[in-house]
């Protein structure tokens, strides 16, 4: 392993990274086809609610897996919490294509422990749970990892909302930039949480995001 864990840190935010999050807008692309999303405004409260659901609905099964919780009780929460057929679809899509990335591209016997764990006992391998056990892999700490999936979530939305052409390259660096003022103290709070605090926080966007199948032209997978 290396001496400092920047290096990793580094490696996966990088939008480079082949982790798979890139094909999901986590409800964004449903929602602005709705029409409930108006313009630069509408856009940075969408990603503001969404950045409080991906702490409060998932950075717990992270830092549970992170925290070496059994990975089977951990995944099976994280499953229960999803109810959302589109959500828990695309949850397990990234959880998968971000442990396959990961397996290859890192080749740690730690990692490769996680990869037959999950195809041995058929797990559903939920991104929240994924993203914490290959924490745990790496050995970063809770605020390292806490900060990281928060930081990826973010930027995989204003990704989607610059390819949705709702905003402009330059507009969606500056408002991620902007957001990060909430993001911190969403990481703090977090760190306190268990897997009984789990909660969804942004129920439009679920309800929108359930929409998803149902539109006529899309450009992600949900």
């Amino acid at each position: 392993m290396l001496s400092s864990p920047e290096w990793l840190i580094w490696q996966l935010a990088d939008s480079a990274f082949p982790g798979g999050g890139f094909a999901h807008s986590q409800g964004l692309e449903a929602t602005w086809q709705l029409g409930e999303i108006a313009g630069e405004g509408g856009l940075v409260d969408f990603l503001r609610a969404a950045l409080r659901q991906s702490a409060r609905g998932s950075l717990p099964f992270v830092l549970a897996a992170l925290d070496g919780v059994e990975l089977a009780e951990v995944d099976q929460a994280c499953d229960l919490f999803l109810s959302s057929e589109i959500a828990n679809r695309a949850s397990r899509a990234t959880g998968r294509g971000y442990l396959a990335a990961c397996g290859r591209s890192l080749e740690l016997p730690a990692i490769a422990a996680i990869v037959s764990r999950m195809k041995d006992d058929k797990l559903p391998g939920h991104w929240a749970t994924i993203f914490g056990a290959i924490g745990r892999a790496l050995d970063l700490s809770r605020l390292e990892t806490a900060r990281l999936f928060l930081f990826v979530s973010l930027r995989g939305m204003v990704s989607a909302a610059v390819r949705l052409g709702i905003i402009g390259p330059i507009r969606g660096q500056a408002i991620q930039f902007q957001t990060y003022a909430l993001a911190e103290p969403l990481t703090d709070r977090a760190l306190d949480w268990t897997i009984d605090d789990a909660a969804q926080v942004a129920p439009f966007i679920e309800l929108s995001q359930r929409t998803h199948d149902r539109l006529y032209s899309k450009l992600f997978l949900s």
